[in-house]
């Protein structure tokens, strides 16, 4: 297994809870009466020891799970797709597209995001260990929020493993200990999938609140850990799950417009295509970054001009190579600002109301329903070794609604089985995942499992990935502080 090969070899991190105590927690409340009920950020503090009587105390302390992932995961997306043979970053992002951002003049950007899916893990720990002793709640309650903790720390490990191997298992039993070793990427991987396991049949089949998980969230987030383990059979059957529920489908599309506003508008509250999402709202402090982040002043797409941070080349053979036809393609502007008339700049999220650079309606998928079938796709021909008539028709289904077609008739767009074995297959299923979710945070993902990064960021970038760069650096921070931890136990190559 090429990727975990990479991870399982490599040197493991330890991180220090800075957070001693659960005497106090970071609560959140659900806002009411707003355009989208999402969850909204409202700082409280109470003694852990009075907290957890009602199935709202319970509920406050599980939205403070969200706080720190959602707060960062516009930024995660960007970095990722940075490294990617289609993105580029300026400025001080720049080093990201060379394979240089995390040296060390820059290494502190990997341990704010280290830190902020810890603290997350923290708060689920939290709520794992006290929810049980909550003194007027129902133990359907306490199993719901129980199993909606554990998905989010399963989320936030498998975030932590792709991007740093073997990390410390901080867990509802260890969370107060200051010194704790470094786990096995595998160990990592199993205590995933447990987790995964424990909340499957815990939670409800739909939303009970916007961006809350599912059954599905967790079949699919399955489904994507047994991809990267290369455990296929696994992965189709979880994606499968999700499929033959009868309960998503994809939007359809006709125009760049429907891209835009009915699949990532800012005032969408979900879709028929929404399995997991972070959801935010023209609220200060609960807005969505990506928008500034990616957005040119020019485009007129969002009314707080844009850092204009990351881009697309129309001269990089990934874009040559994408069929005009595509409307995907079309969710790029080519403007000259300093690097170039083929400098291309994203419109994929547009919000003209935001309330201020932060404050962007636009929610960001984690998973959703093209990319379970994606995932059937190249999980089910791997199986196979070959694409079957249904792998085929899974991937088709996303390509036709790409197109403006629709996604369960066939087109003159479609590809045919007999005309691929196994490796163009996959090649096909990957190109199309590089298309379909362009600043979702995947792309990078897929070469590394898949293998194919050095060689296709040398192809395509002219630049060689060395070893290092498949691992972002342990935070000097957790290394000084950590009396378990040594620079022997850094990431090779920091």
């Amino acid at each position: 297994m090429k990727y975990i090969g990479i991870l399982i070899n490599f040197r493991e991190s330890i991180f220090l809870i800075k957070n001693k105590s659960t005497c106090f927690l970071l609560l959140l409340t659900v806002l009411t009466g707003c355009s989208k009920d999402v969850l909204v950020e409202n700082p409280k503090t109470v003694a852990a020891e009075l907290f957890y009587n009602t199935p709202e105390e319970v509920e406050s302390a599980v939205n403070a799970i969200y706080a720190p992932i959602r707060s960062n995961y516009a930024e995660q997306i960007a970095v990722l797709d940075a490294h990617t043979d289609w993105g580029y970053g300026r400025g001080s992002r720049a080093d990201y597209n060379s394979f240089q951002g995390f040296n060390s003049g820059n290494i502190n950007n990997a341990g704010i995001r280290w830190n902020s899916f810890y603290q997350s893990i923290r708060n689920s720990n939290i709520v794992i260990k006290n929810a049980p002793d909550g003194t007027d709640i129902d133990q359907s309650d306490i199993e719901l929020f129980m199993a909606e903790a554990k998905f989010m720390r399963a989320l936030n490990y498998f975030i932590l493993v792709r991007n740093w191997a073997g990390v410390p298992l901080r867990t509802e039993v260890n969370m107060e200990v200051r010194d704790l070793p470094k786990s096995s990427a595998a160990e990592v991987f199993d205590y995933i999938l447990q987790d995964l396991i424990d909340a499957e049949d815990k939670l409800p089949e739909t939303l009970r609140n916007l961006g809350r998980p599912t059954k599905y969230a967790v079949k699919s987030l399955m489904a994507d850990v047994y991809l990267t383990l290369e455990m296929y059979g696994e992965a189709a059957s979880k994606a499968l799950e999700v499929i033959q529920s009868d309960r998503f489908s994809l939007v359809p599309t006709t125009s760049i417009e429907d891209l835009q506003y009915k699949l990532f508008g800012p005032d969408l509250l979900t879709s028929t295509e929404e399995i997991f999402y972070f959801k935010y709202t023209h609220e200060l402090g609960q807005g969505n970054w990506i928008n500034f982040v990616l957005n040119h002043p020019s485009t007129g797409l969002f009314n707080f001009g844009g850092a204009y941070a990351h881009y697309g080349d129309a001269a990089n053979k990934f874009h040559i190579n994408w069929d005009d036809n595509d409307l995907r393609k079309h969710l790029w502007d080519q403007i000259d600002f300093g690097l170039g008339a083929t400098t291309l700049v994203s419109k994929k999220y547009v919000d003209q109301g935001a309330v201020n650079n932060r404050g962007a309606g636009n929610d960001l998928p984690v998973y959703r329903y093209a990319e379970i079938l994606l995932v059937y796709a190249e999980a089910s021909a791997r199986v196979a070794n070959g694409p079957t008539v249904e792998s085929m028709e899974a991937l088709n289904k996303v390509r036709r609604r790409a197109y403006g077609q629709d996604s369960d008739t066939p087109s003159s767009f479609d590809y045919n089985s007999e005309d691929y074995d196994i490796d163009s297959f996959i090649d096909l299923v990957l190109n199309e995942r590089a298309y379909e979710f362009i600043f979702e945070g995947k792309r990078w993902y897929d070469l590394k499992r898949t293998g194919k990064a050095a060689e296709t960021i040398l192809d395509v970038k002219g630049i060689a990935i060395a070893e290092k760069h498949y691992l972002w650096p342990i935070p000097i921070s957790e290394i000084d502080f950590n009396n378990e931890m040594s620079q022997a136990d850094q990431n090779p190559g920091y």
